[in-house]
C-alpha cells in the first residue's frame, strides 16, 4: 500500500486524544469542603486553624481512595444508591417510635409513624492500628473498672462508705436495684457487654462521651453496616487490612456459655422488648447471625427459679439471656408491675444463679453522667491505675460547692439529666445553655436550684468531623464512635475491632457530641486496620450437609405459635365479618325499600350483634332500621369501639406485625395494605359531605376487602411451610369458620327463616356457596339439599363436615407427641357428616342443638390449645431440655 501524499493528509481522520484518567486523590481533595475551625477533621488528620488553608488528605484516606482508582471515585454516587437499595432489600430499619399498627380500638393518630429505613452513610470511619491499640486498652480498662464497681456496690459498698461515690447519687438512682444486693450472679460476672461513646477532640485525643451498661444496643447494626459497606469497597477493605468482626461475636457467645451452669450445652436467647422497640431490626438480625433464639417476655416462664422457653414441644430450659429490656421493666413481680416486657420471677432466677443475664439487672445506674467526675478517683482506688481514656469534663450539681462555683458560668455548659426517667426521677433532652435566651437561662438556673441532684453540667467540646459523601462533595459532619467491650468469660475483656459511628444529619456548626439515631443522625461503618493478621473467621451460614439435616429441630415459640393461631382466626373472622356486613346492609336496605319482608330484621339484628358488627347500644333493627344501618356503617371503622370489620383487620395486622420474621414481605405488605386501604376508603366514603351515606360505595369497599382477604387466605394456604406453626394457623381458621357458620345456621333455622326465599339466599351468601348450590340443585329451596351442602358435603370447604374433618386432622398432627391426649380431645369434636340428614331436615330442635354444640366444642378446643401450647398450664411438667 502506498503512503499518502501531503495533500491527502487532511482527508485522514484525526488521531484520538489520549484522555488521562482522573487522579482519585486530587478529585477527593478538590471535593473536600472546608471543616469548621477548631474541629479535628478525620479526612485530613488535622485541626483547621483560622486563616490557614485546609490540609491534604490523611494517609489512611489516601490509601482508601487510591485502592478504588479513578473508577472507584467516579462510582461513589452509584455506590451510595446501591447502599440505600441494599438497606431496603434487607428491611433494615430504626423505629423512631414504633412501626406497629395501632392497637385494636385505637385511632391511627395515636399510633406511632412507620419505621424509617436505617440511615447508613457510604464512607466508613477509618482508624489506624496504633490509635486503635490505645482505644482498645482504654476501653478494656474502663470495662474492668465498671465490673469492679458493680461487685463492690452490690457487695461490701466500700466506695460508698469511703465517699468515693456519693450515696445520694447511686442509691437514689431508679436503676439501682436493692433486690440484687448481695446476689452473686451466675459465673460471678455482673457485666458482659458494654458500649462506650467516644469522640476525638481538638487536641486529637479520644474522649469518652457516655457509656451504656444495662442493655447496650448497636451490635446488630455494626454487622449490617459491615456487610453492606465492605461490598462497596472490596479492594480498599482488602488492601487496608481491615480487621474482621466474626471472631469477636463467636468468642462472646462462647464466653457467655462458659459462665452458664450448663456450659457448652447452654441455650442462649436474646430478650427483646418486641417489634415496637426502636432497634427491633438489629435485635432480630443479631439473633439470626449468632444463631440464638429471639424471645419476648411472654415467651418465657420461671419455674423453680429456672427460666424456660415456652414452645409447642413443651418447656425448654434457657441458660443465658442477652437482654435488650431495660432494668426496671425486667420483672413485674419485683419492679414495675405494669410491665409486659419482662418475665415474672426473673430477678429471683438471677439471684439463684440459674440463668446468666447479660448484663445483670441493676447495672443501669452506671450510665449516669453525674458519675463521670468520680471515675478517676475510683480507678485509682480499685485498679491502682490512671484512666487511659479520659472523659469529657462533667460536674454533678448535687455537689453544692461545684454548683455554686459554676452557676454564674451556666451558659458555657451542656445541661444533661443525672437520672433516667422513672416514677421518682425525671429526664430531659440535653440542653445547650448557650442557645437559651437570658430569661430561659435564668429559669433553667432556678430549676437546678430547686433540684440540683437531677442535673449534671458537661463542658462543651468540639467533636471530630467525619467526611460524608453528599451531592458530589465530601462534607464534614460531627461524628461519635460507639465501641463495644465483651467479656471473655474468664475475668477479662475483649474489644470489638470496629464499632457503630454516628454522624450528624447535616453540616451544623452547633452540632455537639450528643448524637442520636432517634433524633435523625446517620450511621457509618467503622474500619479498624491491623498491622498483623486479618482474622478469617466467619459466622455466615455454611452449606448444610445431609448429616446436619438428619435430626433437624425447628423451635416454634409459644408466642409465635399463638400469633399464628390468631393470625388464622383474625383472617377468617375479618373475612366472615366483611361478608356478613355486606349481606346485612343489603338486606336491611331492601327491607326499608319494601323489597324484602320486615320479618328478616330480627334475624339481621341478632347476627350483627352476635358477630360484633354493632355495639350493644345500637338501635333495634326492627324498631328503627335506618338508625340500625347507620350504627352498623359507623362501626365499620376500627376506632368505633366495636369489633367489626375494621377492628378485625387491625387485629390481623397486629398479629402479622408480631410475625414479621415468619411472613414473606409480600404477605406482610398485602395484610398491611388491606387494613390501611379499607380504613382509608371507608373513612372517605363515610366522611363524604352530603345527605345520607352512599351505601353502594360502602358495599364496594367491603367487596374489595373481601377480595384482598381471599388473596391473604391463598398466601397462607400455598406459600407457607406446613410446620406446626402453620398447622396452628389452619386450626385457628377452622375453629373460627366452624363456630361462625354453626352459629349463623342455628340462628337462621331457630327463627324459622331458613327456608324463606330471603333467609335461604342469606345462608348461601354467608357460606359463600351460592354458585355451588345453583349448579347442583338449581332453584330448589328445600332443607335436605341445603343441609347436605352446608353441613354434610365433605367436598365443600365451607361445609361444617369439611371444616370439622380438617380440624381433626390438623389437630391430630399437631398433637402427635401426645397421642392419648390428642385422641381424647378429638373424640369430643363434632363429626357433622355423622349427623343423620333425615333428623336434621325434620322439624324439631335436633339441628339447632347439634349446631350449638359444635360451636361450643370449637370454643372449648381453642381454650385447650391455649392452655397447653401457649400458657403451658396443661402438661406443665413437660420439659424437653433441662
Amino acid at each position: 500500500m502506498t503512503e499518502p501524499t501531503p495533500s491527502q493528509w487532511s482527508l485522514l481522520p484525526d488521531e484520538p486524544d489520549v484522555t488521562q484518567a482522573p487522579d482519585p486523590l486530587a478529585m477527593a481533595l478538590s471535593a473536600a469542603l472546608r471543616s469548621r475551625d477548631g474541629h479535628f477533621y478525620e479526612l485530613t488528620g488535622h485541626v483547621n486553624q483560622p486563616g490557614e488553608p485546609q490540609g491534604g488528605l490523611a494517609e489512611r484516606w489516601r490509601r482508601f481512595f487510591a485502592a478504588g482508582g479513578p473508577a472507584g471515585w467516579q462510582e461513589l454516587s452509584a455506590k451510595a444508591l446501591r447502599v440505600q437499595r441494599r438497606v431496603l432489600e434487607d428491611g433494615a430499619s430504626y423505629n423512631v417510635h414504633s412501626d406497629g399498627p395501632p392497637l385494636p380500638g385505637q385511632e391511627s393518630e395515636s399510633s406511632a409513624p412507620l419505621a424509617r429505613h436505617w440511615p447508613l452513610e457510604l464512607l466508613p470511619m477509618l482508624i489506624e492500628p496504633q490509635e486503635w491499640r490505645h482505644i482498645e486498652a482504654g476501653i478494656a480498662q474502663r470495662a474492668r473498672l465498671l465490673e469492679a464497681v458493680m461487685a463492690d456496690t452490690y457487695g461490701e459498698r466500700s466506695l460508698l462508705q469511703q465517699g468515693l461515690l456519693p450515696a445520694s447519687l447511686v442509691l437514689a438512682h431508679p436503676q439501682y436495684l436493692r433486690g440484687m444486693h448481695a446476689a452473686r450472679p451466675a459465673g460471678g460476672v455482673h457485666l458482659h457487654v458494654l458500649a462506650f461513646d467516644l469522640t476525638r477532640c481538638a487536641d486529637g485525643q479520644w474522649r469518652v462521651v457516655g457509656q451504656r451498661t444495662q442493655a447496650a444496643s448497636g451490635l446488630g447494626y455494626v454487622l449490617e453496616n459491615r456487610l453492606i459497606i465492605a461490598q462497596q469497597f472490596p479492594e480498599a477493605f482488602r488492601q487496608m487490612q481491615v480487621q474482621r468482626l466474626a471472631a469477636s461475636y463467636r468468642d462472646f457467645i462462647q464466653a457467655l456459655m462458659k459462665l452458664s451452669p450448663a456450659g457448652e450445652r447452654s441455650r442462649v436467647a436474646l430478650l427483646t422488648p418486641g417489634p415496637r422497640n426502636e432497634t427491633y431490626f438489629e435485635q432480630a438480625f443479631l439473633a439470626r447471625y449468632l444463631g440464638i433464639t429471639l424471645v419476648e417476655g411472654a415467651d418465657l416462664t420461671v419455674r423453680a427459679d429456672k427460666v424456660y422457653l415456652k414452645t409447642l414441644a413443651g418447656l425448654e430450659r434457657v441458660h443465658v439471656l442477652l437482654r435488650r429490656v431495660d432494668d426496671t421493666w425486667l420483672d413485674p413481680l419485683e419492679l414495675r408491675p405494669e410491665s409486659i416486657l419482662g418475665v415474672p420471677g426473673l430477678l429471683q432466677a438471677a439471684r439463684a444463679g440459674e440463668v446468666v443475664i447479660a448484663n445483670v439487672p441493676g447495672a443501669g445506674w452506671l450510665e449516669s453522667p453525674g458519675l463521670a467526675a468520680f471515675w478517676p478517683g475510683v480507678a485509682e482506688k480499685l485498679l491502682g491505675q490512671t484512666l487511659l481514656l479520659p472523659a469529657i469534663q462533667s460536674w454533678w450539681c448535687g455537689e453544692e460547692s461545684a454548683w455554686r462555683a459554676l452557676r454564674p458560668r451556666l451558659a458555657e455548659f451542656i445541661v444533661v439529666p443525672t437520672f433516667a426517667a422513672s416514677t421518682t426521677t425525671r429526664s430531659f433532652s440535653p440542653i445547650v445553655a448557650a442557645e437559651l435566651s437570658d430569661e430561659a437561662l435564668w429559669e433553667l438556673a432556678r430549676r437546678i436550684d430547686a433540684d440540683p441532684t437531677a442535673f449534671t453540667l458537661q463542658a462543651r467540646v468540639k467533636p471530630t468531623k467525619q467526611p460524608v459523601w453528599t451531592r458530589g462533595a465530601l462534607e464534614p459532619r460531627v461524628a461519635v464512635l460507639r465501641v463495644f467491650a465483651m467479656t471473655d468469660g474468664c475475668g477479662g475483656w475483649k474489644v470489638l475491632p470496629g464499632g457503630l459511628t454516628r454522624v450528624a444529619p447535616r453540616r451544623d456548626p452547633l452540632a455537639d457530641a450528643w448524637l442520636s439515631i432517634q433524633r435523625g443522625s446517620l450511621s457509618a461503618d467503622t474500619w479498624v486496620m491491623t498491622d498483623g493478621e486479618v482474622d478469617a473467621t466467619t459466622l455466615l451460614p455454611q452449606p448444610l450437609q445431609a448429616a446436619d439435616l438428619a435430626q433437624v429441630h425447628w423451635t416454634v415459640t409459644s408466642r409465635a405459635a399463638e400469633n399464628l393461631f390468631w393470625l388464622g382466626r383474625y383472617t377468617e373472622r375479618a373475612e366472615n365479618s366483611a361478608r356478613l356486613a355486606r349481606h346485612v346492609i343489603e338486606a336491611s336496605v331492601m327491607v326499608q325499600r319494601g323489597a324484602m319482608p320486615a320479618r328478616m330484621m330480627p334475624l339481621l339484628d341478632a347476627l350483627a350483634r352476635r358477630h360484633g358488627l354493632v355495639g350493644a347500644k345500637a338501635p333495634d333493627a326492627e324498631d328503627d332500621p335506618r338508625a340500625f344501618v347507620r350504627a352498623l356503617l359507623a362501626a365499620l371503622l376500627p376506632g368505633s369501639g366495636v369489633t367489626s370489620v375494621g377492628w378485625n383487620l387491625r387485629a390481623l395486622q397486629g398479629c402479622a406485625q408480631a410475625l414479621r420474621e415468619r411472613l414473606s414481605p409480600e404477605s406482610w405488605r398485602l395484610i398491611h395494605e388491606t387494613a390501611a386501604q379499607f380504613e382509608q376508603h371507608q373513612r372517605a366514603v363515610l366522611d363524604r359531605p352530603g345527605p345520607g351515606t352512599p351505601v353502594t360505595d360502602v358495599l364496594n369497599v367491603l367487596a374489595r376487602a373481601d377480595t384482598h382477604l381471599a388473596a391473604i387466605t391463598g398466601a397462607q394456604t400455598d406459600r407457607m411451610t406446613r410446620d406446626d406453626g402453620w398447622r396452628l394457623l389452619s386450626i385457628g381458621r377452622q375453629i373460627e369458620r366452624l363456630s361462625f357458620h354453626a352459629e349463623v345456621l342455628a340462628e337462621t333455622f331457630e327463627q324459622g327463616l331458613a327456608l324463606t326465599e330471603d333467609g335461604f339466599s342469606l345462608l348461601l351468601g354467608v357460606f359463600d356457596s351460592t354458585i355451588t348450590y345453583r349448579a347442583q340443585y338449581q332453584a330448589r329451596r328445600e332443607a335436605p339439599p341445603l343441609l347436605h351442602l352446608l353441613v354434610h358435603d365433605t367436598d365443600n370447604p365451607r361445609s361444617l363436615a369439611w371444616v370439622a374433618r380438617t380440624l381433626r386432622e390438623r389437630f391430630a398432627k399437631l398433637a402427635r407427641h401426645d397421642p392419648e391426649w390428642a385422641s381424647e380431645i378429638a373424640s369430643q369434636l363434632p363429626v357433622p357428616e355423622a349427623w343423620p340428614l333425615v333428623d336434621l331436615a325434620a322439624p324439631g330442635p335436633a339441628l339447632v342443638e347439634h349446631l350449638k354444640a359444635a360451636a361450643a366444642q370449637a370454643a372449648e378446643l381453642s381454650s385447650l390449645i391455649s392452655q397447653r401450647y401457649f400458657a403451658h398450664v396443661i402438661g406443665a411438667e413437660q420439659r424437653v431440655w433441662q
